[in-house]
């Protein structure tokens, strides 16, 4: 396995796998340690119920546990949303304890998302200063989690959306920072689900430094729906792509993806098996209706030259991956969450990707993420 290597220390490390869509787990102090004290008993707060420990979101009218998204590795009838955090598997939070974890996996480094239902709790807080000051306490959180081993770990500080004047603030802020791989967008700079006009300057800024704008699995500017912990569907996966479809076509047909040609958009956790289909047809309707665009080029080809979508199990995608593109394609683990294969990585990796030459097995596992997320 490879050695953890001094902060900040050059490296020639080889990667061989790569997750382009993992997560962690926030600690119970994340928001309350460090925003400033008139707003403590407004952020994100974990407490502790007689069922188990659950965050508390001011808005939302009930506790939000978190067993399911700290499960990978359990057994499947031992997992449960309700548990204590404690009793977790460390990596989550802990830096350090997370590379032995990936080093048992066999897995080089990582790209870290938030949680995602706790992300969108940040997303959708109305208040702007109250919004800033959660999205900074992350971006500081993550990267300072991402500086354990900047050869093991990229960062994606979240973009505020109450305003582009905060958004490029931030952007300024924190995308020189040597752990940022890019940058996580939960709604446009304005608070929307669809880009406007007064948005691309915060295009122009990701563009300008190199960064990828990261979408997981969809946008959202509202506070989260409470979940039935007991009636979780385990084909709930099976819908993912609906919210990266929308955004991807509004990125298009808004001509963000014409004005700003050198913006790579990564869409994490929705797969790539339907993209082939969804170029087809927004291809088939752009060409009935083209008087009604002014793009410069057939929808697909924006697709082609700046998407880019993340999978843990995509048989079908991996079958057909040159109508999608061999650069176009990322794996990734999903730990510490239950659909992760944990620990137990290369076994479904190598069997998903039987008979690919060597070349294109290289660039979806662990290429393609070099080169958008700055690894080496």
């Amino acid at each position: 396995m490879t050695a953890t290597m001094p902060v900040g220390a050059p490296t020639a490390r080889s990667y061989h796998l790569i997750s382009a869509d993992s997560h962690v787990n926030e600690p119970p102090d994340l928001w309350t340690a460090r925003v400033p004290a008139a707003q403590r008993d407004r952020v994100p707060r974990m407490e502790r119920f007689e069922q188990g420990d659950a965050w508390v979101i001011e808005g939302m009218q009930g506790p939000m546990p978190f067993g399911l998204n700290a499960c990978a590795g359990q057994e499947p009838r031992l997992r449960q949303a309700w548990v204590r955090f404690e009793d977790i598997r460390p990596g989550g939070y802990d830096p350090a304890a997370r590379l032995a974890e990936i080093d048992r996996a066999g897995i080089d480094a990582e790209v870290l998302y938030p949680t995602p239902r706790l992300a969108q709790a940040v997303y959708g807080t109305v208040d702007p200063e109250l919004h800033l000051v959660e999205v900074q306490a992350y971006n500081d959180w993550i990267a300072e989690y991402a500086d354990h081993d900047r050869g093991r770990f990229r960062a994606l500080p979240i973009i505020p959306n109450r305003g582009v004047g905060d958004a490029l603030a931030e952007i300024a802020r924190v995308g020189e920072r040597p752990s940022t791989g890019g940058m996580l967008m939960g709604a446009y700079p304005g608070g929307t689900l669809q880009p406007r006009p007064e948005d691309d300057p915060v295009f122009a800024a990701l563009a300008e430094r190199g960064l990828s704008l990261n979408v997981h699995v969809a946008m959202s500017n509202t506070l989260p729906a409470l979940v039935n912990t007991m009636a979780l569907p385990a084909g709930s996966g099976s819908s993912r792509i609906v919210g990266s479809t929308d955004q991807l076509m509004n990125l298009i047909f808004s001509g963000v993806l014409d004005r700003f040609a050198d913006l790579q958009v990564v869409f994490a956790e929705v797969d790539c098996g339907w993209v082939p289909y969804f170029k087809e047809q927004i291809d088939d309707g752009f060409q009935r209706y083209r008087f009604r665009f002014d793009l410069a080029s057939l929808p697909s080809e924006y697709v082609e030259r700046q998407a880019h979508f993340t999978y843990v199990t995509d048989t079908y995608g991996i079958d057909n991956r040159h109508r999608i593109g061999i650069e176009r394609i990322l794996w990734s683990s999903d730990y510490p969450h239950g659909n992760s294969n944990y620990p137990d990585a290369w076994s479904p990796v190598q069997a998903s990707l039987s008979g690919v030459p060597q070349a294109e097995r290289r660039a979806i596992l662990a290429g393609n993420a070099t080169r958008l997320y700055h690894f080496g």
